[in-house]
């Protein structure tokens, strides 16, 4: 597809009108004052960077474990990934750059230690009290579990902000009030009860760009680091025509280029070739659709910042290598088994003596409680633990704690 390059916005010009406006807002759950300096979406997005579960990040798994080498990625070289991508795909379109940007950094805040090894091995142990959903945890977190203002839990961000956080995957609900993957999570349903983010619609369109910019930094940069690793190689890539693609203009441009570098230029074309694209088809669906406002995007019945079908094919086939080559990788999985087996101690260890959360403002009043709000707050304490605390921790209960390596 081709991109209209007389359209794109390169920050220097007013917003779509259908872009999110700031000053519009439809506010916050808790009423404040206005910023004479920053805009509300500004604010939402400084608050995120100054939250206790973005600097946990640094210490939690994307694919491989922290301690396996210094250049792997973490979830939080991860997400500011996804966020200059999600800045980059806002200012095409002439959005709220602000809103993307917060919507991206805030999305993976709900992640346990271990990465999706530890929200499986959560949920499983939560199951019997509604199981663990790592998008549901990232509204708890910014709505409840964060501790740092005088007149209200959470960081009280705006509507629209929560709205990109909860429908990271589309509406949850259809019109006659389903769930469109299964139950909605009680978390969402019960904030909602308060400060409705309306599950039925879509999201803004700096929350799509949010969401697809997860999708292409974590193709990327799995790639990345499974050529690092060795568990993928240039050869594995060659089954894929677009990667191949890719590695035939490299070689053709620079024929002998060392292997670090050589990555480096596929990965760069892979970025900027999805970008492209998706541009492309927001800025053809956009002339489709042609919305006037944040409300018809809500209302168009489909996503406008998505991949085109030739793209979704790449997409699904680096998904399938990705899969296949490492998550299920017998090297991965035998250390997959050992971080389910801290996870699972750790919940075991916290249900039968809740005093063993040293650290938690609350450990003192839950040990009283039924057994479902109790697993609950042990579910918040261990989704909130880093790679490395959640090591220690077994280390000081248990006589053995399995080697992640």
């Amino acid at each position: 597809m081709k991109i209209d390059r007389q359209a794109l916005g390169f920050g220097n010009g007013e917003r779509a009108t259908y872009a999110s406006d700031p000053w519009t807002t439809r506010g916050r759950l808790y009423a404040e004052s206005s910023s004479p300096t920053r805009s509300e979406f500004q604010r939402d997005r400084d608050r995120i960077v100054h939250t206790t579960a973005f600097r946990r990040l640094k210490h939690k798994t994307q694919v491989f474990i922290a301690q396996d080498g210094d250049h792997y990625r973490t979830r939080l070289t991860h997400t500011i990934e996804v966020a200059q991508i999600a800045r980059a795909l806002a200012r095409a379109l002439k959005l709220d750059e602000d809103l993307a940007e917060g919507v991206a950094l805030v999305h993976d805040f709900g992640h346990t230690p271990f990465g999706h090894t530890g929200e499986d091995a959560l949920h499983d142990v939560l199951l019997p009290y509604g199981g663990f959903d790592h998008n549901a945890q990232s509204l708890r977190i910014v709505t409840k579990l964060e501790r740092r203002y005088a007149e209200f839990d959470g960081i009280n961000l705006t509507w629209e902000s929560l709205e990109g956080l909860v429908k990271h995957n589309g509406p949850l609900l259809t019109k006659d009030g389903q769930g469109k993957r299964g139950p909605v999570p009680q978390p969402i349903l019960d904030y909602c009860e308060i400060h409705d983010l309306e599950l039925a619609t879509f999201a803004s369109l700096e929350a799509q760009v949010a969401a697809i910019a997860d999708d292409i930094a974590y193709n990327t940069h799995d790639i990345d680091d499974g050529l690092r690793s060795g568990y993928l190689t240039f050869e594995m890539l060659e089954e894929i025509p677009f990667l191949a693609g890719l590695m035939a203009e490299v070689r053709g441009l620079y024929p002998h280029l060392e292997k670090s570098r050589f990555t480096h230029e596929i990965m760069r074309r892979q970025v900027t070739r999805m970008v492209e694209d998706v541009i492309a088809v927001a800025q053809e669906r956009l002339s489709e659709v042609k919305p006037k406002s944040v409300k018809d995007i809500r209302e168009a019945g489909r996503v406008i910042a998505t991949f085109s079908k030739e793209m979704s094919e790449t997409d699904r086939q680096i998904k399938q290598m990705l899969f296949e080559r490492i998550y299920r990788h017998p090297d991965i999985m035998r250390i997959r088994a050992g971080a389910a087996q801290i996870v699972t101690d750790l919940f075991a260890a916290y249900m039968a003596n809740p005093k063993e959360m040293q650290s938690h403002y609350w450990v003192d009043h839950i040990a009283g409680l039924a057994d479902a709000p109790k697993a609950r707050h042990v579910g918040d304490y261990l989704a909130g633990m880093t790679d490395t605390y959640a090591i220690s921790a077994h280390r000081r209960l248990f006589d053995h704690t399995p080697d992640l390596r």
